[in-house]
């Protein structure tokens, strides 16, 4: 979710929309005081008008306890979306407080993406109860969906698709349309782009979107106006490379086929746009040590998710501090040594992570490949040895007038050239081996790269030092 959406309904007390940013703090304290006081219908005033996205947010501001009440007096008039707009974590406290029926009636009211959304991330037990309490099509919808494999199109897409027969004509078409939105409307999507034409077995043949349908005769063939120049997705695609042909070939919606070819649903953009979304947050936090986002989870299971990583970082340091271990007679007699040799450690470790970040995200979006790798190798240690050889100047003469020694001078800068070049090159090599041993870059990249600056770092202004000053 986004930190302010866009409310588009009348704000509670009938003015125009509001952005939710600019009043949350008095929306809130207002719905929290009608909350306390127990004016019921006053509260479902302030919220029910809100937009989906809105309520979920206000939802995730509260604390668990008043997130409660608000669910006991508003829960039954919640619009549907709520549900899938939420956190995970703040979601299953929802759904357990809205019990199985009260659930399973929301989700049935939902997109087929969004419901599978919301029942894919609920523990085994919790969906299955769920799935078994919703009416037999919906669940039938659902159950497939859930056997794609997790993160790919196959739980991304809708079900629910406009398709016609190739030999159908433009007044055909617009006629089937309207009469499917007067007497069901289930049959149609809430929104969509493109038709999809397909053939006597399913098979999607063409797309042509509603802007030219409507610029069209009624006695114009479909055939003659559809675009066979569509990119058709399988269901077994990662969400990741939904995400990023979407980007490249700038699309609004895509046909999704099983492995006989067989049109099964469809992606449209609101749906990659959240999966860029999530991808983006997964990789920042994974750069940073932390597997999930946990900042509405309990203390101790933060605690649990954090310390694996935390104890991986522990070891890591410890070799640094081994490489100290050696050189602590030199430590001993030049005093300026323990002063100094942070700085190269931590310089290096700077550089590093500028690229490995870079590394990092031009494999994510697959501008970093086996053709043009190598190129960028040379390049980042070159820019590492130039920045080195910029800052040894600067550390050098700071380190000699400092401490009065010229050898101290000249073995910090030394090893400062040395550091930043190493860690150039490492930035962008670890990332590309866990690539090509089927490890995602950003979950481990940063402590390896630790480990190799302090270690490079320590050790070459430390033994410079050695022999050079001693």
């Amino acid at each position: 979710m986004s930190e302010a959406p866009l409310s588009t309904q009348p704000s509670a007390d009938g003015g125009s929309p509001e952005l939710l940013h600019e009043l949350e703090a008095d929306r809130i304290e207002s719905i929290l005081d009608a909350l306390h006081e127990g004016q019921e219908a006053r509260v479902r005033g302030l919220v029910i008008p809100l937009h989906a996205a809105d309520i979920a947010d206000i939802l995730e501001r509260l604390s668990a306890t008043d997130r409660e009440r608000l669910i006991d007096v508003v829960g039954r008039h919640l619009p549907p979306d709520v549900l899938s707009e939420l956190d995970e974590t703040v979601r299953e406290e929802i759904i357990e407080r809205l019990g199985t029926k009260e659930v399973a009636a929301v989700v049935a009211e939902l997109d087929s993406d969004d419901a599978v959304q919301v029942i894919e991330e609920l523990d085994e037990s919790e969906r299955r109860e769920i799935l078994e309490a919703m009416p037999d099509a919906d669940r039938a919808l659902i159950e497939e969906a859930l056997t794609f494999p997790e993160d790919s199109a196959g739980r991304l897409m809708q079900r629910e698709v406009v398709t016609v027969a190739s030999y159908w004509t433009v007044g055909q078409t617009i006629d089937f349309l309207r009469q499917s939105a007067d007497e069901d409307a289930d049959r149609l999507p809430a929104t969509f782009y493109d038709i999809i034409v397909v053939d006597a077995m399913f098979r999607p043949v063409g797309t042509i979107p509603l802007s030219r349908l409507l610029r069209s005769r009624r006695q114009v063939g479909v055939a003659d106006i559809m675009s066979t120049d569509m990119h058709v997705i399988p269901a077994t695609m990662d969400q990741e490379d939904v995400a990023f042909l979407f980007r490249q070939r700038d699309l609004v919606s895509a046909p999704v086929v099983n492995e006989s070819g067989r049109l099964v649903g469809e992606i449209t953009i609101d749906d990659v746009v959240d999966v860029m979304q999530e991808e983006h947050e997964e990789d920042i936090m994974l750069l940073g040590g932390v597997q999930e986002d946990d900042f509405y989870s309990a203390a101790l299971q933060t605690v649990r998710q954090r310390f694996k990583w935390l104890a991986v970082n522990l070891f890591t340091a410890s070799l640094g501090a081994m490489v100290i271990s050696q050189f602590s007679d030199s430590i001993a007699q030049v005093v300026a040594l323990a002063v100094l040799m942070p700085i190269v450690a931590s310089m290096g470790g700077n550089a590093g992570t500028q690229t490995l970040t870079v590394t990092v995200r031009a494999l994510a979006t697959k501008e970093l490949t086996p053709t043009n790798a190598l190129r960028l190798i040379g390049k980042e240690t070159l820019v590492g040895g130039l920045n080195g050889m910029l800052l040894a100047v600067l550390v050098g003469v700071v380190a000699w007038l400092w401490s009065g020694n010229l050898s101290i001078g000249l073995a910090i800068a030394m090893a400062m050239v040395a550091n930043l070049v190493i860690a150039g090159l490492a930035g962008i090599t670890i990332p590309l081996a866990l690539e090509s041993m089927g490890a995602d870059p950003a979950v481990a990249s940063s402590v390896f790269l630790t480990a190799v600056t302090d270690v490079i770092g320590f050790s070459t202004f430390l033994g410079l030092a050695t022999l050079i000053v001693l």
